[in-house]
């Protein structure tokens, strides 16, 4: 496992121009905020990530003092947020991007809508059950967008019409108890 503790965003690009065909993963060092101790920031990772086609993932602890977040190449099948999608935008404007970078682009990036932007489309059985339930109606409506797309989708996603029924009636529960869906 190799771990970089980078004092900031040029020593990044510069080790991702010398290692990004070469290594499969890296574990970037960043010193928590009780320290003191500067170095390179979240967004100074992603975007030099994103110039060479690599992408953050998880976080580990390391110690009291430290925590670590791993990067990799992004593969093609990788999702692409509407975050990172206008970094790349912006980054391919400034000119930081690399060949290797580009080529990780979707080919349909402009047609692409920004997460944010999409519409949240209740279903309509969704929202006649949410109108029974008052409580439930109110908490989902409270949710931010992305927590009630976790509902929809979940639901939604059911393939048979007794799955979907029995989601719907654990959703309208744990709206009910002011929950979010959680992991489903």
């Amino acid at each position: 496992m190799i771990e970089l503790e980078l004092k900031n965003r040029a020593a990044w690009r510069r080790w991702l121009g010398k290692n990004h065909s070469s290594v499969r993963e890296v574990w970037v060092v960043f010193y928590k905020k009780h320290t003191g101790k500067e170095g390179l920031t979240y967004d100074e990772l992603v975007e030099e990530a994103l110039c060479f086609g690599w992408i953050d993932s998880i976080i580990k602890r390391l110690d009291d003092d430290r925590y670590a977040r791993k990067v990799t190449p992004r593969t093609n099948l990788a999702k692409w947020s509407a975050t990172n999608l206008r970094r790349v935008r912006q980054l391919t404007d400034d000119g930081r991007m690399t060949s290797v970078g580009l080529a990780k682009i979707p080919s349909d990036v402009e047609a692409l809508p920004a997460v944010s932007s999409r519409p949240l489309e209740v279903p309509s059985f969704m929202a006649d059950a949410l109108a029974q339930h008052p409580v439930a109606q109110a908490f989902f409506e409270s949710l931010a967008p992305s927590y009630r797309r976790n509902f929809i989708h979940w639901i939604s996603s059911a393939k048979r019409e007794e799955t979907r029924a029995r989601r719907l009636a654990e959703a309208i529960a744990l709206l009910s108890e002011e929950k979010k869906l959680g992991m489903k």
